[in-house]
């Protein structure tokens, strides 16, 4: 789809106008989570090294994970349709935030409350449409955020936070590495976390500054999933994202609800390959900035930040047995990159995107979530997910003859840096701004 299709299919002149800050902003560069650093590598403030994980503790296989509490009836599942032109729009439900980057709820939380991310280091509270006064957690003190891709990146709450008050966050730290660690909320004020109760689960050295991956989210099976980008530079000079002896270029699954730090699952793909990290549940990733799970289904959509080329969005059904890889950096999208060899890897054995976009709508893909809220009821079923640089919202609409239909939802007002999902399923956008919005119907 070209870019004057796409003005005309969103309302016009103010598309047209979006791709054209998109061309002015891919000639400035810089951009935050572009990830999509093009040919030009990124200077280490060190020279590279081979980026290791350091757990306090890790089993072989763990005991089962504890079944996950719902937060909200499980969806009955329709026949997803392709939303209406023209009929959504955005809500603005909170302003004020300092560069947020993701939005969470707690689960069982009967506050109302929602949990906003801002990349220097702290999580604020969204209640009744007000940013709160007092933030639930700063930790810009152990957060390196020098770096347009580094900062405190996620949260992810104990599926049961409700009993347990623990939760995770994944940030680099002022080195400049991975850090996966635990907290939990302070015992004398549900609004603040204990600062003082951090453990440090994970620790993975980043040989660059960008491409640090940063979602971390608990899956329906009770296990914390954790991605982690290539490393960075540009075209993954040293060729991580075809290394399983490195946790680089990863979706990790891990069991965090056993003590200490994590366990292997016994049925990840890789248990007891040589040479290949157990905590592995897929690969081939170049920087997968967000991910999510469909809550009705179990599947797992995957947004990877594209090269120079070609942004994408892979697919894993919920019965999937994990090991998937999804091709980089042999593979950009579904097209060989540059000039590495492909000799010895099949075709078959790479999975290809269900979507993927080039330059001319956007420059780097932002994750979202598949809609099962009950506020717009057209809109069920589809994937919803955007583009940092361009700010367009698009879904993914599955189809009978195993394809997925993508149309233009709307246009947001400024960069997209993320999605997020509430209790009830209904799903926001994360603008660059400081501004949350809730997607809804005209």
């Amino acid at each position: 789809m070209g870019a004057r299709e796409i003005a005309e299919r969103t309302g016009g002149g103010a598309a047209w106008m979006r791709l054209g800050r998109l061309a002015l902003l891919l000639a400035l560069g810089g951009l935050l989570l572009s990830a999509c650093a093009g040919d030009e590598p990124e200077p280490p403030a060190a020279a590279p090294v081979a980026a290791t994980a350091v757990p306090t503790q890790v089993p072989a296989t763990a005991a089962p994970a504890a079944t996950s509490v719902p937060t909200a009836p499980v969806p009955v599942i329709t026949t997803p349709q392709p939303p209406a032109e023209g009929a959504y729009a955005l809500e603005s439900v909170g302003t004020g935030f300092r560069k947020p980057l993701y939005l969470t709820y707690a689960p069982g939380d009967t506050g109302g409350r929602l949990f906003i991310v801002e990349q220097d280091g702290t999580v604020a509270i969204l209640k009744d449409g007000q940013r709160q006064e007092l933030l639930f957690m700063d930790i810009d003190a152990r957060v390196g955020s020098s770096a347009n891709e580094q900062g405190l990146l996620s949260i992810a709450f104990d599926p049961e936070y409700a009993a347990n008050g623990i939760f995770y966050v994944y940030y680099t730290d002022t080195g400049g590495g991975t850090v996966v660690a635990r907290y939990r909320v302070s015992a004398d004020d549900p609004d603040a976390a204990d600062l003082a109760s951090e453990e440090v689960l994970l620790r993975v050295g980043q040989p660059y500054g960008n491409h640090n991956g940063g979602q971390i989210k608990f899956g329906p099976d009770g296990y914390l999933y954790v991605a982690l980008g290539d490393g960075g530079s540009g075209g993954d000079p040293l060729d991580s994202g075809q290394d399983r002896s490195t946790l680089l270029g990863t979706l990790l699954r891990i069991d965090v609800r056993t003590g200490g730090a994590y366990a292997v699952p016994a049925d990840n793909p890789f248990v007891d390959h040589e040479g290949v990290r157990p905590e592995i549940w897929s690969w081939g990733l170049r920087n997968a900035w967000r991910f999510s799970f469909d809550r009705a289904t179990g599947d797992l959509f995957i947004a990877d930040v594209g090269q120079n080329k070609l942004e994408e969005v892979n697919f894993q059904p919920a019965d999937s047995p994990g090991g998937e890889n999804y091709g980089w950096n042999r593979f950009e999208g579904s097209e060989p990159y540059g000039n590495r060899s492909t000799e010895g890897m099949a075709r078959r054995e790479m999975v290809f995107p269900i979507a993927e976009y080039g330059r001319n709508e956007g420059c780097s893909v932002t994750g979202g979530y598949v809609y099962r809220g009950t506020q717009l009821p057209a809109l069920v079923g589809n994937y919803i997910f955007g583009d940092y640089c361009s700010g367009i919202v698009w879904t993914l609409t599955p189809q009978a003859d195993g394809s997925w239909l993508r149309t233009v939802l709307l246009v947001a007002p400024s960069e997209i840096t993320s999605f997020g999902e509430d209790a009830a399923g209904e799903v926001y956008v994360i603008i660059r701004d400081g501004t949350v919005y809730r997607i809804t119907d005209k």
